[in-house]
């Protein structure tokens, strides 16, 4: 693997999220023209130590070697991709269909690596790919060995002969991102085969100076099952991580994807001891667009430092094989009322995310080119304008079936667990319940049982934290307001989806994030 920086512990993504404008353009939206100047100014300007290439779930430009290169070749050969920063594609998930972004990424890979041979870099800027959606060991290897037969077959046709690319494929990882709880709890029956697998076929010099990676997401399990069953999830396959890690005799260092409100993993200049001790064992964190540019510059760089200082000293919090009997009983839980709400809701989140500008060049989730995101029977948006629709509507998602799933829990004696593996909770709510909009919920609940059970949750909660949830301080009432402005507009016989989407953007900025 690379023979400095590594794990990296600042990881820039191509998320979304972002409610302000960068500092180095005007306007908010990220053009796929603008990301290679943006790859180049976060590695020079902010000290991120990697950046994922998304080929998954948006367009990418496939000539961001050769630009980036042709915009500052003396900084990168002062700083080799590959060895001092790390840029990693995130790849399409192994459907066994729908392929043609999965093969331009496994080309994309090799033409750059002969691209930086050719320039007189030091080393293949690209060895790591990021399976989404992975749920078994299966899946990385086949990926795997396509990659191979890719490599052979470049090889023979423009090097004459196989072993043109033995380095990078020496190198070569296919990383598991899980995305979902059920596969978090069982994330050793993916990680131990394949983990296995490597330690036959790579030296063991080699495994000790890369270790080993896994990716765990964190937007998705909490969009399928709500804030409390992600986190918990989250907690529980980093142990199981750390173990399988420690058995084989080699390091484990995790990837967590994370946003900036709590939902998504509060992550952000604002809460960094928060979410150092949150997620200790963690080594890579995603430092999503929000983070990045609806906070001070300077803050940012900060917080970036400081997690590349800490990150490596936070130890894993292990957990017994009781408690995770507990941690999936309580997922269960919180689930159940999760789910159930959120289906009732379907259709007004749709509704609502359908105004939400975009920030980048996403593709399409369903039909042609990708694949839906739902709960039960429901098809719902990406979980950035998921979190994003709730939100403007004055009710955070955090506060969803959470009030129900502690009044329970606590029934059954599981509270002290929950805050065990979730220190962060209290914050959380407490972040999350200023930017909540109590007169919608009330004029929901004159006509909807679902608001209803919301109402459940907002006093349950209330009586958890010992205090009202609601805004604080000016901004959050301004806040307010203008979600008020959305409820009602989205009930009028005409919608103004103009002045809608312009609420929606103003509220975004005063939360520092879309979603």
């Amino acid at each position: 693997m690379t023979e400095t920086n590594w794990p990296p512990a600042a990881m820039a993504t191509q998320h979304p999220d972002n409610a302000s404008s960068p500092w180095w353009k005007d306007g908010a939206f990220i053009s796929t023209q603008d990301e290679i100047n943006e790859l180049v100014l976060l590695y020079k300007d902010l000290g991120v130590d990697e950046y994922m290439w998304d080929w998954e779930g948006k367009y990418v430009d496939e000539a961001v070697g050769e630009k980036a290169y042709s915009l500052d070749k003396e900084f990168f050969e002062s700083h080799p991709l590959g060895k001092t920063l790390n840029l990693t594609f995130r790849i399409p998930a192994f459907r066994g269909e729908q392929m043609h972004h999965m093969a331009r990424a496994f080309m994309n890979m090799l033409s750059l690596s002969d691209l930086s041979k050719d320039i007189g870099m030091p080393c293949s800027p690209v060895h790591e790919m990021f399976l989404p959606l992975t749920t078994s060991t299966d899946q990385l290897t086949t990926v795997r060995d396509a990659f191979k037969n890719v490599c052979s077959l470049h090889g023979q046709t423009f090097h004459g002969g196989e072993g043109a690319h033995t380095k990078l494929l020496s190198e070569f990882r296919v990383t598991p991102l899980v995305e979902d709880i059920d596969n978090m709890f069982d994330i050793r029956n993916i990680l131990e085969p394949y983990w296995k697998l490597l330690t036959q076929e790579h030296t063991k010099e080699s495994l000790e100076a890369s270790g080993f990676r896994l990716f765990l997401a964190r937007s998705d399990p909490a969009l399928n099952s709500g804030l409390i069953p992600a986190v918990l999830a989250i907690k529980a396959a980093l142990s199981s991580a750390y173990e399988v890690g420690e058995e084989l005799g080699y390091p484990v260092y995790p990837v967590i994807g994370t946003g900036s409100l709590p939902f998504r993993g509060s992550v952000n200049p604002m809460y960094t001891d928060s979410f150092l001790e949150q997620y200790a064992g963690v080594r890579t964190y995603s430092i999503q667009s929000a983070f990045r540019y609806d906070y001070p510059l300077e803050d940012v760089k900060k917080t970036i430092k400081l997690i590349k200082q800490e990150a490596p000293k936070r130890e894993v919090q292990h957990v017994d094989a009781a408690d995770i009997q507990g941690l999936r009983e309580i997922c269960a839980i919180f689930t159940k009322h999760w789910q159930s709400t959120i289906e009732s809701l379907a259709e007004s989140i749709n509704q609502i995310a359908g105004l939400v500008p975009s920030r980048r060049e996403r593709l399409l989730h369903i039909g042609l080119f990708g694949y839906s995101r739902g709960v039960g029977d429901v098809t719902l948006p990406r979980a950035i304008k998921f979190t994003a629709s709730l939100y403007s509507q004055g009710i955070p998602p955090e506060l969803i079936s959470t009030g129900r799933g502690l009044k329970e829990a606590t029934e059954k004696g599981l509270l002290p667990l929950i805050e065990k593996y979730y220190p962060a909770l209290r914050n959380d709510l407490m972040h999350a319940g200023k930017y909540l909009n109590y007169e919608n919920v009330h004029i929901g609940a004159k006509t909807s049982d679902t608001f209803k059970e919301i109402e459940k949750d907002l006093k349950a909660i209330e009586e958890y934290l010992g205090e009202p949830l609601g805004p604080k301080k000016p901004h959050h009432v301004i806040h307010r307001n203008l979600t008020s402005n959305i409820f009602h507009r989205m009930r009028e016989d005409s919608i103004d989806k103009e002045r809608i989407t312009e609420d929606i953007i103003e509220a975004a900025i005063i939360r520092r994030s879309i979603g």
